[in-house]
């Protein structure tokens, strides 16, 4: 987190009750069921959706494209907002498949906090890794919470280790689990020194809670075996002493994660985690920009826009840029300015989200997410004031890693092709390369299955079947350097120079050794791998 001025105001009430954070999971931990159990308990659905059920059950609510249906996945990242108790949780679906990582990175520059969802067979898995390296580049307070206790999991401190050592982060338990598997009857609150039985029967109902005083409290014996009372007494009182206690600013600066047990398709260790980020989670907090860090707790509105989804109602071919609210009451019909492009822009139609399901947000506070459909005008990286010239600064483009031409099955519709991916495009669901010589588009993108996403998205959403086929370049980079020296490198590598969608001078390579041949014939001219969204 920035350094925020020791000597700060407190946040207005309805500012401080905000939490808003980021679900980040390898893909099948169980991270769109955990969602969706959070909606139930915030009041905001009557049944939760599971991603492997069947029938009505199986409708999540947080993945909205036909794809993710067909599929059980999450392709995009999609925000939901609802009470729980006193606080107001902005919520972040993101997509656990490493394919879509740049969509999840972004979604990461939004939010003040993340749920780490980790499996209690498979522990730390290789995405929950990368994922995790992000939250730390952005010194994020993570809360973990270990799912699938109900199955055949691994030992608790084997768990808690492997969290230490790949993570290199202290963990706490703020519960502890009685039994695994089928064995598994629930966990200790070690915060609140509570039992909380799990029930089997019912998946949609809160678990019982008993109020007991302390592990040696005679009304566990009635609740527990023998047996499993005799290893939660000893493990817990291990845990007490190897592992750190609970320390709020500790969880703040990201050097400490507390950890919640629990089964979030069978309701069980969802509601003491929602306590846990109402109680321990950040309130919004200081965003970087230039040339100066904007403050919640001021009076003036401003937000920038880290995603943009177009077609969300396939109808009317909208595009909604999704705005963070950094600081200030908005309220709906103000008029701000589009820092970009200097121009006022009056935001008259603002909805919040339940996933796809949308309504008016007749007002917003700091800490909020809010949709703004338009037709083009906003991008990721915009930032929106009311007067002041502010750039919020840190949202990344990452260069492609998979390129390929893209051309339309009907060559009458190469201009209807050239309007759908500058729409992606602005979407950041690819990069769309236009090359100096030489017609049709070459586009990139992070992971193999986004091609798939990308030609079915086309053609369900536009009409228009393309094809994908190899290129010859492997890798493309952006040109920056004095106008001189970029003007000559250019001239002399034509064949070589592509511009993407917001023009800027892209050089595609073939092999590293195309790199380094520049980086040693000119010197002036720097080639990056990524770049910041609309400078």
């Amino acid at each position: 987190m920035l350094d925020a001025p020791k000597n700060r105001p407190d946040l207005p009430a309805e500012i401080a009750r905000r939490r808003t954070f980021a679900i980040i999971s390898h893909p099948d931990a169980g991270k769109t069921t955990l969602t969706e159990k959070f909606l139930l308990y915030g009041g905001a659905i009557q049944m939760a959706g599971q991603v492997r059920a069947k029938g009505e059950a199986r409708r999540t609510r947080s993945d909205f494209m036909q794809m993710e249906k067909d599929r059980g996945i999450s392709v995009s990242a999609s925000a939901m907002s609802f009470d729980y108790g006193d606080f107001r949780f902005n919520l972040v679906d993101t997509p656990g498949h490493s394919d879509f990582s740049e969509d999840t990175y972004r979604t990461l520059t939004a939010v003040d906090a993340a749920v780490m969802v980790i499996d209690g067979a498979k522990g730390v898995e290789s995405q929950t890794q990368k994922l995790f390296e992000v939250c730390r580049l952005r010194d994020l307070p993570i809360l973990t919470f270990c799912n699938k206790m109900d199955r055949e999991s691994r030992d608790t401190f084997e768990i808690i280790d492997e969290i230490q050592e790949n993570l290199a982060i202290d963990v706490t338990p703020a519960s502890w689990p009685i039994g695994t598997g089928r064995d598994f009857l629930g966990c200790y609150d070690l915060l609140r020194d509570r039992l909380e039985l799990m029930d089997r029967a019912d998946r949609n109902k809160v678990a019982e809670s008993i109020k007991i005083e302390g592990l040696d409290d005679p009304l566990l014996e009635r609740h527990i075996p023998a047996d499993l009372l005799d290893k939660l007494r000893e493990e817990v009182e291990m845990a007490r002493a190897l592992l750190p206690p609970m320390d709020s600013q500790a969880l703040l600066e990201g050097t400490l994660t507390p950890i919640w047990f629990g089964s979030a398709i069978n309701s069980f260790g969802v509601k003491e985690l929602m306590d846990g980020i109402g109680i321990y989670g950040p309130e919004p907090q200081v965003q970087a920009a230039e040339p100066r860090q904007i403050a919640p707790e001021e009076t003036k509105v401003t937000g920038f826009v880290f995603k943009v989804q177009a077609n969300m109602d396939p109808k009317h071919r909208d595009r909604v840029a999704f705005l963070r609210l950094a600081s200030g009451h908005f309220q709906r019909g103000m008029k701000l300015t589009h820092v970009r492009t200097k121009k006022p822009m009056a935001v008259s139609n603002p909805v919040l989200f339940l996933a796809s399901d949308r309504e008016l947000a007749e007002e917003a506070w700091a800490g909020d997410i809010i949709g703004i459909p338009n037709h083009g005008q906003l991008r990721i990286g915009d930032t929106l004031t009311e007067g002041e010239s502010l750039r919020v600064s840190g949202i990344p483009s990452f260069a492609p890693e998979l390129l390929q031409n893209c051309r339309a099955g009907d060559p009458m519709k190469a201009k209807h092709l050239e309007k759908a991916l500058m729409q992606f495009a602005e979407e950041g669901a690819a990069k769309v390369f236009k090359p100096a010589i030489g017609s049709g588009f070459v586009v990139g993108v992070v992971g193999q299955l986004q091609f798939e996403v990308l030609a079915s998205r086309i053609e369900l959403e536009y009409g228009l079947p393309v094809r994908f086929e190899p290129s010859q370049f492997t890798s493309a980079r952006w040109v920056t350097g004095p106008k001189a020296a970029v003007d000559k490198f250019v001239n002399a590598n034509k064949g070589h120079i592509s511009h993407d969608n917001d023009g800027d001078i892209v050089y595609m390579t073939r092999l590293q050794w195309d790199i380094d041949r520049i980086a040693r014939d000119y010197p002036d001219v720097t080639l990056s791998a990524t770049k910041e969204m609309q400078v």
